[in-house]
């Protein structure tokens, strides 16, 4: 069972899964994304780990949803495709996490801009129906996500030196 998470809950009838409707819009990979774009047309992309989301970047405006993969639970490339795609490269679709998407990357996922998770996981599908996500309080490292600033530098760690 796969299903589509975003804060606000599971998603019903997501118009980017195969099978949510007749005819659903598909998610491209990289190469193909790039011939559709000269179309001038709305469309979905999916990247793998090694790809260049620099590529992507005069077509921005037309991508309705990013999908980065992550094919196993330890390789965090798509964190860093996320933090390109929001800081650098100013992209404000929807960021989606496919793949190999548990529970305890969630909360960093959002931090870095991602806005839907399509989850198989089944004890992470359980937790996240119920909103259920660990707590993460402080942060020593800005985010690309909307949280509340909070007073100081809390990415800076300063030394304490002795007169």
């Amino acid at each position: 069972m796969t299903v589509i998470w975003t804060q606000n809950g599971i998603v019903e009838n997501d118009p980017w899964v195969s099978g949510a409707a007749e005819d659903p819009p598909k998610l491209l990979p990289l190469a193909e994304a790039l011939e559709h774009a000269q179309d001038n047309a709305a469309f979905g992309v999916v990247l793998q780990p090694a790809d260049d989301v620099r590529k992507l970047e005069p077509f921005l405006d037309r991508i309705a949803i990013v999908a980065l993969t992550f094919p196993v639970f330890s390789d965090g490339r798509g964190f860093s495709q996320a933090m390109l795609l929001r800081q650098r490269l100013g992209y404000t679709g929807e960021l989606r996490a496919v793949g190999t998407v548990l529970l305890d990357q969630v909360p960093l996922m959002l931090r870095t801009g991602f806005d839907s998770f399509e989850v198989e996981h089944v004890p992470t599908i359980e937790r996240l129906s119920k909103n259920r996500l660990p707590g993460i309080d402080l942060h020593y490292q800005p985010a690309a996500d909307k949280a509340e600033a909070t007073p100081g530098y809390s990415w800076r760690r300063t030394a304490i030196l002795n007169g």
